[in-house]
């Protein structure tokens, strides 16, 4: 026996071809076909649009709500049944879940509303000091918090790409530990994302880009296997910043709820308590990857000032306009056009004389300027020597005297202990360089 004046979450039926009040009751604990039926009705719409929608017959879909059990919709019916049915986001991810079995869902702009854009900003923040950043299904670098641009700088310039950078550019190669090892599994996580995502031209665009690269094209060609994601991955990474030094670091990686397709990825480093190469900072076999180097007595204090300066540094902040971004520099504030321009048509860097800092500015929406500031000596590391003109070298050197004291007795003195090691240093390198070219072996 039913009870009376049961409430359901579907309501009564009063939808066409309604049959007895035993099937009515039945058919809305149905579970899918109820659903469907709830879904419909909300939508003020009769079955037959609904099974246009599927491509099937009304006789099959209404046996569907009355709790037949289908063949699981494809994505493209889940895609059309969504639209004719004006489900929500939330009533989109369950018809999905149901069928295909996730709820990632392929629209690049669900949730991308200038709200959730400030408050997932906010959380990236917060994650300071560890680097943190937000890139699309795509890898393309949509937010990032000041310590990430202070590690990897490269996220600042426009159109930024994980893949792109840690694949093709030769910065990555420098920093990783063991390169070949991260490109092969970045080589995994590009054949998963194909493979899950065949109609993506953006990526199919990505993968054909950094397989112009023969190393990586290579790896493409001999690398079987496919992963998800690096959630959890310890691995080692040169950082400029930091003065060069060997950091071993952990990506974490979240899925935002309300933006599924991105990558919500927090860096932080730890230090072994085992000095066994073997064991990584988590007591997890290290892949034999490259032993720390071995610092010099005095290093240690050197390498505790930089994670200091390192935690020191502060939140980004995002302003309305390209002239609020410059007013950051302070009243002497001086615009660096030429280096701007270098660095793409979205940049604008403005020096703060006073504070021996850059303001580097990024349009990353209409009335939206991500702002990072920077030492004067890093920006003048972002420039590539191949691309300055005589405006652009006169900003540099702009730059360069920034970053020395502003005294110029002090500035000379300076000058005078750091020119003879960079000498010695770029000496040394050119000699490297020949020898490579010739095929010397260094060590003898």
């Amino acid at each position: 026996m039913v009870a009376q004046g049961i409430s359901t979450p579907f309501g009564d039926d009063h939808a066409e071809n309604k049959g007895t009040r035993g099937e009515e009751l039945a058919g809305q604990f149905m579970g899918f076909g109820g659903w469907l039926k709830n879904w419909r009705q909300s939508a003020g719409i009769t079955q037959a649009p609904v099974a246009r929608a599927l491509g099937m017959g009304v006789r099959t879909y209404r046996n569907v709500e009355k709790g037949a059990t289908p063949p699981r919709f494809t994505k493209a019916q889940c895609d059309a049944l969504a639209d004719v049915l004006q489900l929500d986001k939330s009533e989109r991810h369950a018809l999905l879940l149901y069928n295909i079995g996730t709820t990632l869902d392929d629209d690049p702009l669900v949730g991308a509303s200038p709200e959730l854009r400030r408050a997932l900003r906010l959380l990236i923040d917060r994650q300071m000091p560890s680097p943190t950043y937000l890139t699309d299904r795509n890898w393309n670098v949509l937010a990032y918090n000041q310590a990430m641009a202070e590690w990897w700088p490269w996220v600042m310039e426009p159109q930024a790409n994980l893949m792109r950078w840690a694949l093709t550019n030769p910065e990555a190669r420098t920093q990783y530990h063991d390169w070949d090892k991260h490109a092969m599994a970045y080589v995994r996580l590009l054949k998963f994302a194909q493979a899950t995502h065949k109609d993506n031209a953006e990526l199919a665009e990505l993968i054909a880009d950094v397989r112009r690269n023969s190393d990586v094209d290579r790896i493409w060609r001999t690398e079987a296997d496919m992963e998800a994601d690096r959630d959890g991955h310890v691995f080692r990474m040169i950082i400029p910043a930091l003065g060069w030094e060997t950091v071993e670091v952990v990506s974490h990686v979240l899925y935002p709820a309300s933006m599924p397709h991105c990558r919500f990825v927090v860096i932080t480093w730890v230090e072994a308590e085992s000095s066994d190469d073997e064991i990584d900072a988590l007591g997890g076999r290290r892949n034999a990857w490259a032993a720390p180097a071995q610092h010099p007595t005095g290093q240690a204090e050197a390498d505790a000032a930089r994670r200091r300066a390192a935690n020191a540094l502060t939140a980004r902040l995002v302003v309305d306009s390209a002239d609020e971004a410059a007013a950051l520099a302070g009243p002497g504030g001086v615009p660096l056009p030429a280096l701007s321009e270098l660095l793409g048509p979205q940049c604008q860097l403005t020096l703060s004389p006073e504070n021996h800092s850059v303001v580097w500015a990024v349009r990353e929406a209409p009335e939206e300027w991500g702002i990072t500031q920077l030492g004067a000596g890093a920006v003048v590391d972002r420039i590539q020597p191949a691309n300055i003109d005589p405006q652009a070298r006169a900003e540099l050197k702009v730059l360069l005297r920034a970053s020395l004291p502003a005294s110029d007795r002090e500035a000379l003195s300076r000058l005078q202990d750091q020119l003879p090691q960079a000498d010695l240093r770029a000496a040394l390198l050119r000699e490297i360089s020949e020898s490579l070219q010739e095929g010397e072996d260094l060590a003898q």
